[in-house]
């Protein structure tokens, strides 16, 4: 089996609920060590991923929001390290040799049968908001070549453009597209999902496409967003 068919194998047969084991406290235990499996590949990736970064995600398998009060944490025999979710299911994971020799637990105070558990590669945040549209298109090449890494299935798609993705509380998110030649128009805002197969679709989101003149402007942010996705088609 080539490296790429390894991988998407065990990415779907690792983040299935299959593996989880109920304890007495009513969360459900998941194997770190499968985890750590699948997100080390990103880490030992060796192609370009400046714009990229890689987290450990709690999706939903059905579609709804998140609820308030879920929780993962990482526990071992000496210790125990609380993992915080942020709303799109995210959170940073730790690559600890110690908690794999260990043999430590991932712990979700929720059913895990109701969930899917995955590696999500997203376009980082910049803190001044201001984002070159060549960049934006150089990230979701990065993103798709990874994913082609990974899945030998992506081969067929490509890069259309980015979504940013806000929280539905509050006034809409402002997004401004500033082109070459100093025009300026809002990007519209839409009711959706962070990521593309993500079940939780409760954001407002923002989509950017490519256009023939996609290397020659800038996506300005008022506000950061949560995440930021490529569209890959």
């Amino acid at each position: 089996m080539s490296f790429v068919r390894h991988v998407s194998a065990m990415l779907a047969l690792l983040f299935t609920a299959g593996g989880t084991t109920a304890n007495e406290a009513g969360g459900e235990w998941l194997s770190y060590r499968d985890a750590y499996r699948a997100m080390v590949v990103f880490e030992k990736y060796g192609r370009p991923k400046n714009f990229l970064q890689n987290h450990f995600q709690v999706m939903l398998k059905e579609k709804g929001v998140l609820t308030d009060g879920l929780q993962l944490s990482l526990l071992s025999k000496a210790s125990s390290l609380n993992l915080p979710l942020d709303p799109t299911g995210r959170t940073v994971f730790p690559l600890l040799k110690a908690a794999y020799d260990d043999n430590a637990t991932l712990m979700l105070t929720r059913n895990a049968a109701q969930y899917v558990f995955r590696p999500r590669v997203s376009i980082v945040v910049r803190s001044d908001g201001v984002y070159e549209t060549s960049d934006l298109r150089a990230a979701c090449e990065q993103a798709l070549t990874y994913l082609r890494h990974v899945d030998s299935s992506a081969r067929t798609r490509r890069c259309s453009g980015v979504r940013l993705s806000y929280l539905r509380k509050g006034a809409d998110p402002v997004v401004r597209l500033r082109n070459g030649s100093g025009d300026v128009a809002l990007l519209s805002v839409a009711d959706g999902a962070s990521f593309g197969e993500d079940n939780n679709d409760g954001f407002r989101v923002v989509n950017y496409r490519f256009g023939e003149h996609a290397d020659k402007g800038q996506l300005v942010t008022q506000s950061a967003p949560l995440a930021i996705a490529p569209l890959l088609e």
